[in-house]
């Protein structure tokens, strides 16, 4: 009963705050502190997801206790009952306190926010070009299956297809805390289609997953934005050469890790409406400034803990696309499957799922709950 005790004892510390908390989020002063009114919400739906935990797990354990009594019963349907319970709770308890343990992990606060998303073509020319076409293709389905909204804020075509590099925002329920273990660099094996000899290449390309940062995470003097306008190319139509609706964004910033001002250049062209443009190239602005401000704060936490599953490193090979045996390889987790095609459409779910799980296993592990 020892790790019961000591499980229950971290529970029992969480009811105050979270009655602390419940009470809290509506007083006026605190509603009217947006930072913190949010920071606080949040932290009311983990207390409450744990609380909720707890009280079955207590339900269980006095189950057992009640079901163990009932065994020196005479009546031997009784007894057959006690049985039963003491079987299903016995079964039960374990899975609680896995599940206890999980939650008492502090989750990655970045986890809830919606994320930006950059694939770049690698090495490997033409080919990797149109194969950051096809992993945009496999994201853009699995946000479709998500019920995830993607928007694509900035994109430089291939010359045989696909992209160069393409950068989109997609916002939805936890959406950073789910495609965050797909940065790093991507190798795909296949005979390429501007290959006339049948033989099979090896390319690559980058994804990186940003979190999103929210307007108050970052401190930005838009009276100091230099804005340009211009006019969007693209497939002709009435509208293309007349309307300047394609922003450019300058902006001078020191980088607070090196001291060093640097110019951050950002266009958008992404819709016909230039105020929207402008809102979007903002928000990619705040975007970057968060990610370099907190690449320090990655950067601690990597050398912390460099799991496999998230070492914090953009450059590492993560996973692998083989074409002629249909095989998709995450060399993390040595997770194989042979269902490439399904993969490419977005079925990409369960090997989230054996990543996250391999995640949590070492941050247990860690914690040592």
């Amino acid at each position: 009963m020892s790790e019961n005790n000591t499980l229950l004892e971290k529970l029992d510390g969480l009811v105050a705050r979270f009655e602390e908390v419940s009470t809290l989020i509506t007083d006026p002063s605190v509603i009217a502190d947006q930072k913190r009114y949010v920071k606080l919400t949040k932290e009311y739906k983990e207390l409450g997801d744990l609380i909720k935990v707890r009280k079955e797990y207590l339900q269980c354990l006095n189950g057992l206790e009640e079901a163990k009594i009932m065994m020196s019963e005479s009546d031997p349907e009784l007894k057959e009952m006690a049985r039963e319970e003491i079987a299903a709770c016995e079964a039960r308890i374990p899975e609680l306190e896995e599940e206890i343990k999980l939650l008492l992990i502090p989750a990655d606060p970045q986890d809830d926010r919606n994320a930006i998303l950059e694939i770049r073509g690698g090495t490997g020319g033409d080919e990797a070009a149109i194969f950051a076409g096809d992993l945009f293709r496999m994201y853009s389905k699995y946000c479709e299956r998500k019920g995830w909204k993607m928007e694509v804020s900035s994109s430089s075509e291939g010359t045989s297809g696909g992209f160069k590099e393409i950068i989109c925002s997609i916002s939805g329920e936890k959406v950073y805390g789910t495609l965050k273990y797909e940065s790093g660099v991507h190798r795909v094996q296949r005979v390429p289609a501007t290959e006339t000899q049948g033989r099979v290449h090896t390319s690559a390309a980058s994804v990186a997953v940003l979190p999103e940062a929210e307007p108050f995470d970052v401190e930005i003097n838009e009276g100091e934005i230099k804005w340009d306008t211009f006019r969007s190319g693209g497939a002709g139509g009435q509208n293309v050469n007349k309307v300047e609706s394609g922003v450019r964004l300058r902006y001078n910033w020191k980088n607070p890790n090196t001291g060093i001002v640097e110019e951050i250049l950002i266009e958008c062209t992404e819709t016909r409406d230039q105020p929207k443009n402008k809102e979007r190239a903002l928000s990619r602005l705040r975007t970057f400034i968060y990610d370099k401000e907190h690449q320090k704060y990655i950067d601690d936490i990597a050398s912390k803990r460099k799991t496999m599953v998230s070492t914090g490193d953009r450059s590492a090979k993560i996973r692998t696309y083989n074409y002629p045996q249909g095989r998709i390889t995450d060399h993390r987790i040595n997770y194989t499957i042979y269902n490439l095609s399904a993969f490419m459409d977005g079925d990409i779910q369960d090997c989230i799922d054996h990543l996250i799980v391999a995640e949590n296993a070492e941050r247990l592990k860690e914690s040592e709950l």
